[in-house]
């Protein structure tokens, strides 16, 4: 006689597998690396305001300028959930998934959930150009 699995091992089994795909929806292989091409054009110096920065959501990266003429480049998925972030405002990079808050200047968190920095990107700047490096 062959024994079937129980209704509850089958239950068990469908909603382990729904939570595992609900959880991987933001995450993605290689959600830290950019999808940008090195020597790329980003954004002219002048598109990325003075205390603020924009997010280049196809490349994943976000662009700073925490100060006049210093640019900084960060990857643009929340180290909490791997969300993307959602905007750049008052020094902070912002991901509204769960609230973490990052510093536009070195990518630190400034308000958790997230534990952990926003990698750094590599970027050059060169007449008035922001490139991948």
């Amino acid at each position: 006689m062959t024994q079937h699995p129980a209704r509850r091992t089958v239950l068990l089994a469908a909603g382990t597998a729904a939570l595992t795909a609900g959880c991987s929806k933001y995450g993605g292989e290689d959600s830290g690396s950019s999808s940008a091409s090195s020597g790329q054009e980003l954004a002219k110096t002048a598109d990325i305001p003075v205390g603020g920065g924009k997010i280049f959501a196809d490349e994943k990266i976000v662009v700073t300028q925490p100060k006049e003429g210093e640019f900084k480049a960060f990857s643009n998925i929340c180290t909490h959930a791997q969300c993307p972030v959602a905007s750049v405002s008052d020094g902070t990079i912002n991901c509204t998934c769960h609230g973490s808050k990052f510093n536009i200047t070195d990518g630190s968190v400034a308000h958790v959930p997230a534990t952990q920095p926003l990698p750094e990107k590599k970027i050059t700047v060169q007449g008035g150009s922001i490139r991948m490096a």
